[in-house]
């Protein structure tokens, strides 16, 4: 159950925002980091390992709450399309690749003045294995009669940053000069990328194990990697022989086998097999060693297969074998009448020619039969039988009928098979008579012009006689005029649809299929003769577009609006009626003008009975567009202002209080606001607490509203409903997470509501280290806040002029009442984090201030002198007996290199948990009151943060 709570009453605040509350952006990181480097006037380079975890986060302040998008690019007023981009505010990448590094963009906007964004420089850090490559080069000396045999050994990593490469031969370290005989070198074009070892004029010493170290000297914790290579007199580039004929025909079915043999190289190649343009092996085939093995082999699996040898030594050795799949595919066959005569029909005493063609693998063992009426037919003076000339595509034969009779009438059939099996023939039947006419194609009367809905099933068809009656060829036609980049596709995505009857079915027909189609007869499977085609109109008739579908309409009771429907399209685009309902009671109804695309609806004054649901529907004969109107008097949600400081610190250590603040959105369009309704649930019950927080006059756009909520218990999250209430009923609410950080990091101007002591030399000041001013004190004070982060703040004393040795600042606490029960005094655990750089450093010091009937301060931590460039934590238990303060005091050293810094004070009831390794105290020999109080002191704890 929710604790009792008391809610004071909201205040106005009159500060009003005249847009938006300027957006501005950070990026932190956590995770797994190498280092972050701040560049002061550019951007961060945050830098990891490959393989690790990147964490970002974008911290965004801004009124209204920004939206937050991650991307690669930065973007402009609108977004490259394409970018990928990720709409959250942290951005994580696991397992990061060297691919994944670059610039990323943290953007927030919220539809008011300009997007704020920041960038970050991901350099993701890597080493790969080093490889060593050898080449040999021979040079002839004619003067000197004798041969110089050079070797080079080639060292490549891919690494970032740059990798430096160090060269051994057994356990000796060669360097540049070190050996006549060894030149060591970047070539000019690659430096960094590559490390070249030269042996001049090969000496039998040269014989020996190379190492080839590649390091980053350790950065990102990556080790060095070392590549072996042993260079002797049998070192040699690789060879190989392929055991397999050329080219390798086979059955479908069969099982090829390719084998590849090494002849030579040493150390002893690699073998691997491949096809070309980086295509696969067939997913049956099994790779063992240099033998490939591919089972039941299809004609798919047919091509090139290559053997590659490589032992880095040399140029990899390469060769290739193919792989024949015996098979038929695509019988066609065409008739050509008499080429001499202007004539596409077959008459008696004229020549007709038959052409049949199979695509066959491999093209030399395929052969043709011609049979008439089912006997051989053999080539003759009139019957000329002739295969594969020059002008038509390979795989083609013809049978010439030289003047043709009434008794060359029959059946020819055109038979393809190959000499040595292992593919079923193909047989083709052409029937040559008096009724073997050319195609005539037409289309059915009162078809060449559809009118269809869409959504509606059409079928175009063309009637098409002849013998043999041709395949049908369906295409769109482009309009005239028309300048399309790309050709218009059929509604199956193609540039061409067959058709056997004639007919094209389309179904769920939609309005881009509207135009042209062709339909026109193939020149295969029937008459070698110009293609007969003819053209089908398709017109698809849909309803009116229309815009707005549907939209909100926010009035106030006697106010007067308009809504208006706006048609986009239509078709057909005349006799367009529209017809305007609240609800189911007719408002107006009438026709469109030629010149008008609109029609609108006046409203004079608004009365209660003018709430609903206006529709306005515009109708043609293909249907209905409806635009739809909410017309409704509830207020805009509020927009809760998200950069209110984090929970308040408060005079009890168990609770907590916090400042809800927001703006009304739109708070003029409809009545004034009367009254919010604040709904508050602990997170994990059920149970809401609700009251009314009363309005009095009218809510202004951009003022800033402000309730405190109290009495909330730590460390427990709050879920928070706003509604706003006019005289129309509740508004659209809004929800919000309250979540308790019981760490002050003086993050907010307030600085958790702690406080400057009037009664000492100088204060403290919030600062942080990306807009200090370090000019005149560059050796002391901290360069991050105590999360690494620059543009985080803290709280440190300024020890410049005119500050004294000896001058103290006080910072104070809130006051905090006790929560004791049976007089027994609790334990609380006030922690901190203190940065002491410098060499003037004075002194830390911090007291328990208890307020009973006389103000006492008790020293219960103190700390002298320089610390080191770091932030360190400190932990203290107190038992206060009464309300108390926490005072933190910095004293002044001796010079100016002497600032103290402090972050994320908290104070937790209960004994500290986990302290840091103890550390003993040290009298502050600054302050001699404070040596007095030295053996009353409660346990000290300081461990570096």
């Amino acid at each position: 159950d929710l604790p009792q709570c008391s809610f004071l009453f909201a205040l106005r605040l009159f500060h009003y925002f005249s847009a938006v509350i300027s957006l501005a952006v950070r990026i932190v990181h956590s995770g797994q980091t190498c280092n972050v480097e701040e560049e002061r006037y550019s951007e961060r380079v945050y830098t990891i390992r490959e393989g690790e975890t990147l964490e970002l986060q974008c911290l965004v302040t801004g009124h209204p709450r920004p939206q937050v998008r991650w991307t690669k690019t930065a973007g402009g007023a609108s977004d490259r399309p394409g970018d990928s981009s990720l709409h959250n505010e942290t951005l994580k990448i696991e397992k990061i690749t060297r691919h994944q590094g670059g610039r990323y963009y943290c953007k927030a906007e919220n539809g008011l003045g300009s997007p704020a964004i920041r960038s970050i420089r991901v350099d993701v850090y890597y080493l790969d294995d080093p490889v060593i490559t050898v080449h040999q080069s021979v040079g002839e000396s004619k003067e000197h009669f004798y041969f110089e045999r050079t070797v080079f050994l080639r060292c490549v990593a891919s690494s970032n940053p740059p990798v430096l490469y160090t060269w051994r031969r057994g356990r000796e370290a060669l360097s540049q000069g070190s050996d006549s005989g060894v030149e060591i070198y970047e070539p000019f074009f690659t430096q960094g990328e590559t490390k070249i070892l030269k042996l001049k004029n090969l000496r039998p010493q040269d014989y020996a194990d190379y190492t080839c170290s590649a390091s980053v000297r350790s950065v990102c914790g990556i080790p060095d990697k070392n590549a072996h290579f042993s260079l002797s007199n049998r070192t040699a580039p690789p060879s190989i022989k392929l055991q397999v004929d050329e080219p390798l025909v086979v059955n479908p079915g069969e099982t090829v086998t390719l084998v590849c043999v090494a002849s030579g190289g040493d150390p002893p190649p690699t073998l691997t097999w491949l096809r070309p343009g980086g295509e696969e092996l067939p997913k049956r085939s099994v790779l063992k060693g240099g033998t490939l093995t591919i089972p039941a082999v299809t004609v798919e699996d047919g091509g090139a297969y290559s053997c590659m040898a490589a032992n880095n030594v040399g140029n990899p050795a390469k060769k290739s074998a193919t792989v024949l799949v015996r098979g038929l595919r695509k019988g066609r066959f065409w008739i050509t009448p008499d080429p001499y005569h202007n004539d596409d029909h077959i008459q008696i005493g004229r020549e007709v020619k038959i052409s049949c063609q199979v695509e066959a693998t491999p093209p030399e063992e395929l052969q043709f039969d011609w049979l008439k009426n089912g006997r051989p037919l053999r080539s003759s003076e009139r019957m000329v039988i002739t295969h594969g000339d020059g002008e038509a595509a390979p795989g083609t034969t013809h049978l010439d009928i030289i003047d043709l009779k009434f008794t060359d009438f029959g059946t020819y059939t055109c038979a393809s098979s190959l000499r040595s099996g292992g593919s079923p023939e193909i047989s083709i039947d052409v029937n040559i008579s008096s009724t073997t006419v050319p195609p005539e194609l037409t289309v059915p009367r009162g078809r060449s012009h559809l009118i269809v809905q869409e959504g509606d099933t059409v079928d175009l068809q063309c009637l098409v006689s002849g013998k043999p009656k041709p395949i049908i060829l369906w295409s769109r036609v482009e309009e005239s005029g028309s300048a399309a980049a790309a050709p218009l596709l059929m509604p199956d995505g193609s540039l061409q649809t067959e058709s056997y009857d004639g007919v094209l079915r389309i179904h769920n027909v939609s309005r881009d299929m509207s135009g042209t189609y062709r339909c026109q007869t193939s020149q295969y499977n029937g008459f070698n003769v110009k293609p007969r085609e003819a053209l089908i109109q398709l017109v698809v008739q849909f309803p009116p577009v229309v815009e707005p579908v549907y939209t909100e309409v926010r009035q106030a009771l006697g106010r007067a609006f308009s809504l208006t429907c706006r048609l986009l399209r239509a078709h057909p685009a005349r006799l367009l009626r529209y017809e305007w309902k609240l609800g189911s009671r007719l408002l107006t109804v009438g026709q469109f003008s030629d010149q008008k695309d609109d029609t609108n609806y006046q409203v004079r004054a608004l009365n209660r009975e003018g709430y609903g649901e206006y529709t306005c529907d515009i109708t043609n004969e293909a249907g209905a567009g409806r635009c739809t109107f909410l017309v409704t008097g509830k207020a805009y949600p509020p927009e809760f202002y998200y950069d209110t400081y984090s929970a308040l610190w408060q005079n009890r250590p168990r609770v907590y209080g916090f400042k809800l603040q927001w703006t009304q959105m739109e708070p003029n369009a409809v009545d004034r606001i009367l009254a919010y309704r604040l709904g508050l649930r602990q997170m994990g019950q059920t149970r809401w607490w609700e009251q009314e927080i009363p309005m009095e006059g009218n809510i202004q756009k951009g003022e800033l509203l402000t309730h405190n909520l109290t009495e909330l218990v730590k460390p427990e999250s709050y879920l928070v409903r706003l509604t706003p209430i006019t005289r129309y009923g509740e508004g659209d609410a809004t929800e919000r997470v309250i979540t308790y950080s019981g760490t002050c990091g003086f993050e907010d101007e307030a600085v958790c509501l702690f406080s400057q002591d009037k009664t000492d030399e100088f204060d403290w000041t919030r600062h942080s280290a990306a807009t200090r001013d370090t000019k005149y004190t560059p050796n002391t004070g901290p360069s991050t806040d105590r999360t690494g982060s620059k543009q985080g703040f803290y709280m440190y004393i300024e020890t410049s002029r005119p500050r004294q040795d000896g001058d103290k600042a006080r910072l104070l606490s809130p006051t905090f009442n006790m929560n004791s029960k049976g007089g027994n005094s609790p334990a609380y655990c006030f922690a901190f984090f203190y940065h002491m750089y410098g060499k003037h450093i004075g002194a830390l010091n911090v007291y328990l201030r208890q307020k009973g009937q006389t103000v006492t301060d008790e020293s219960v931590w103190s700390l002298t002198g320089n610390q080191g460039d770091r932030w360190r934590q400190a932990k203290v238990n107190i038992h206060p007996t009464t309300a108390f303060q926490m005072v933190m005091e910095g004293v002044r050293g001796a010079g100016i290199e002497g600032d103290i810094a402090i972050d994320d004070v908290t104070i937790e009831e209960g004994e500290c948990k986990d302290p840091p390794p103890n550390s003993e105290l040290k009298p502050n020999m600054l302050d001699p009151q404070l040596n007095s109080r030295w053996q009353h002191c409660t346990q000290y704890c300081s461990s570096e943060g």
